[in-house]
């Protein structure tokens, strides 16, 4: 079926898209006024563990805000007036604003159900590695999901490792007990446990160390007022959850809003999210229109405005506005994808490549890597795009904005050609 509704150039849905996720506003010192509202715009910090920059989550507020707090940040995620929660964004780990909580209570249901029904998608609920683990679990040592949830109860708050009710841990030499899962996923079964236990929310994450999670009771963690307010009915969430991924996105197709296989901010069964987004549609807060090389129908958020955008950041490989790539393509005509998974011989662009966007377009790659023993920020690759204006100036700036901000003390540009060049000599 065509495509209908008004027709929205490349370029205006380009700026709808980059004024939905905050870019193009004044950039100063981060306080956290500023940084809530970076956070709430791009509705979900997704979480990694690559940290030859620095963690993921922290970049896409720099990218909003410049120079703030990381350790700010970190109070909101983890501290005790916490305003951010973790969950699952798809089957990502990420930040999400505590108003989000009783959205995803649902969701917490279905990764419970989901470990006996075979017929509810793991693309939705929990990370497949949790649901054939339990199944696992559940056949060879039954009982032992309730004796680590009393563990925690009794000792609280636990890392995976420290939560194991019997110290029994899986040898590297042991073949992997579940080869469905794939080798990364072959987690010791105290944390399969009590990752099932988090993905119900039974559990939450309390804190981290060094990173690595921490793990409590959901009601010793979050604000009670968080875990009394009213819960809205499965539909009613998907219904306010799509809403979100509309206004933080701006403008998009069906598959970017909530799609299994399209990256959706919330994924949701291909039926539910047609009809969720007809029903968003009716009520005139999704408004059909035609973007300019784009075959699939798209929707406009009506609050969402086109505006001169005049914007400058370094953006995070996880940052909203390009994790889905194919988006990206046709917002932007940009191709990127990813380099860390590649082997090194394969790599074109280097390791950890982010995007450069100058005005609203993305100009160039940037290869980039805190060398901490020597406190450099290191650029090992820059790749201009083609046609790209001439950018070396703003990078600059930009560069030196980061490694400010990284508290780094210096900057070295190794990498090779004529704009690595003059980028080094503008760095002084």
């Amino acid at each position: 079926m065509a495509a209908v509704g008004d027709e929205v150039s490349g370029a205006e849905a380009r700026r709808i898209a980059l004024g939905a996720q905050g870019f193009g506003e004044l950039r100063g010192r981060g306080d956290v006024r500023r940084v809530r509202k970076a956070v709430q715009r791009a509705g979900v910090l997704q979480l990694d563990s690559v940290n030859v920059l620095c963690r993921s989550h922290y970049l896409p507020v720099f990218s909003r805000v410049g120079k703030y707090s990381r350790a700010g940040l970190d109070k909101m995620s983890w501290g005790a007036d916490r305003e951010l929660f973790e969950y699952f964004w798809a089957h990502k780990a990420a930040l999400l604003p505590l108003t989000t909580y009783p959205l995803m209570r649902w969701r917490m249901r279905a990764a419970e159900r989901q470990v006996w029904d075979e017929e509810l998608s793991p693309d939705v609920t929990a990370p497949w590695s949790v649901v054939a683990g339990m199944r696992r679990l559940t056949a060879e040592r039954p009982g032992y999901v309730d004796q680590v949830l009393r563990l925690v109860t009794e000792q609280g708050p636990l890392t995976a490792g420290e939560a194991s009710p019997d110290g029994v841990r899986r040898k590297r030499s042991e073949p992997h007990p579940d080869p469905t899962t794939g080798t990364m996923w072959n987690w010791q079964d105290a944390k399969i446990a009590i990752e099932y236990l988090f993905c119900a929310g039974v559990v939450t994450i309390a804190g981290r160390r060094h990173f690595e999670r921490i793990y409590d009771l959901t009601e010793r963690v979050l604000p009670a007022d968080v875990l009394n307010a009213p819960e809205p009915t499965a539909d009613e969430a998907r219904r306010e959850l799509v809403g979100i991924a509309a206004r933080g996105l701006g403008i998009a197709t069906l598959k970017e809003l909530c799609g299994v296989s399209g990256r959706g901010h919330f994924p949701l069964p291909t039926a539910n999210g047609r009809e969720v987004v007809g029903e968003l549609v009716e009520a005139g807060e999704l408004i059909p229109v035609r973007v300019e090389g784009v075959k699939q129908q798209a929707y406009r958020w009506h609050e969402a405005k086109d505006r001169p955008i005049d914007a400058q950041a370094l953006l995070s490989p996880f940052d909203p506005l390009i994790w889905n790539r194919d988006r990206t393509h046709h917002l932007f005509d940009f191709f990127y994808r990813i380099s860390i998974y590649t082997p090194a011989p394969q790599r074109i662009h280097g390791y950890y490549v982010l995007p450069f966007l100058l005005g609203d377009q993305l100009v160039a790659l940037v290869d980039l890597k805190a060398d901490r023993q020597t406190s450099t920020l290191v650029i090992p690759t820059l790749t201009p795009e083609p046609a790209a204006p001439d950018f070396v100036e703003q990078l600059a700036a930009e560069v030196h904005l980061m490694a400010d901000w990284l508290d780094l003390e210096h900057i070295a540009v190794p990498a090779n050609g004529a704009t690595a060049r003059a980028l080094s000599e503008a760095l002084g």
